[in-house]
C-alpha cells in the first residue's frame, strides 16, 4: 500500500532557512547604531535628535518581508507557523551567546578583540527577554494585519498591505522592546520616538519594493519544483 507524502513547497523551504538565519543575526547586528544619512534630518523636524537606528532593524525588516511573502504565497496559518518556529533559533542563539560569554577567553586572544566580543555578547536578561517578547508579538501581528488586509483587498495592493503591516508591527516592536529592556534604566521617551520614526520611515521606503521581489522569487522557486 502506497503512502502519501507531503512535499514542502520549495519557496517555503528556502524562505524558512533564510528566516532562521535572520532571526539569529538580528540580535548581533543590533549592537551597532547606524546613521540614516540624509534621512537623519527628519528627526529635528519632530523635535528629536538626528535619526539613528540599531542595525538589527535591517534583518528584522527582512523577517517582516519574508513572513508577509509566505502569508501571500501559502496563507497566514503557514506564516504564523514560521514565526513560531523562529523562536527555536532565537532562543538557541541567545543561550549560545550566554555560554560563550561566560567561557574563559584564550590567553592568546588580543585584548581589544576579547573586550569587544564580550561587550557584544554580554546583553542583560532584560534585553534578551525584550527581544523574545517583541519578536513573537510583532511578527504575529505583522502576519495578522497582512492577512486581514488581504481579506479586504484580495490579491491587490500587495505593497500597501505589506507596508501597513510592517509599520504597525514596528511600532509595537519598538514599544515592547524599549519598555522591557530599558524602562527604569534611563528615560525612554525620546528613544522610543526616534526609533519608531526611523523604523516607520524604513518600512515605508524598503518594504514595498522588496515584497514584490521576494514574492516573485517564491513563485519562481515553486514553478521550478
Amino acid at each position: 500500500m502506497e503512502t502519501a507524502t507531503l512535499k514542502m513547497p520549495r519557496s517555503l523551504f528556502v524562505f524558512s532557512i533564510f528566516y532562521g538565519g535572520m532571526v539569529c543575526i538580528a540580535g548581533v547586528l543590533g549592537n551597532k547604531q547606524v546613521s540614516l544619512g540624509p534621512l537623519s534630518a527628519i528627526g529635528p523636524i519632530f523635535g528629536l535628535g538626528p535619526l539613528a537606528v540599531e542595525a538589527g532593524i535591517f534583518a528584522f525588516l527582512l523577517l517582516v518581508i519574508v513572513s508577509s511573502a509566505v502569508a501571500e504565497l501559502h496563507g497566514p496559518k503557514v506564516a504564523n507557523q514560521l514565526v513560531r518556529i523562529g523562536f527555536i533559533p532565537l532562543i538557541v542563539s541567545i543561550l549560545l551567546s550566554w555560554i560563550v560569554h561566560i567561557l574563559p577567553a584564550s590567553p592568546d586572544m588580543q585584548p581589544a578583540n576579547r573586550d569587544a566580543i564580550q561587550l557584544v555578547l554580554g546583553a542583560t536578561w532584560r534585553i534578551w527577554l525584550g527581544g523574545i517578547v517583541a519578536y513573537g508579538i510583532s511578527q504575529t501581528l505583522n502576519v495578522t494585519i497582512f492577512a486581514a488586509l488581504k481579506g479586504r483587498e484580495g490579491s491587490k495592493l500587495l505593497w500597501f498591505r505589506a507596508a501597513s503591516a510592517s509599520v504597525l508591527s514596528q511600532i509595537v516592536d519598538t514599544l515592547l522592546f524599549a519598555t522591557i529592556a530599558f524602562y527604569g534604566v534611563f528615560p525612554i521617551g525620546e528613544l522610543i520616538a526616534g526609533q519608531m520614526l526611523a523604523k516607520i520611515t524604513l518600512s515605508v521606503l524598503l518594504v514595498p519594493p522588496l515584497i514584490y521581489l521576494v514574492v516573485a522569487i517564491g513563485r519562481r522557486l515553486d514553478r521550478m519544483a
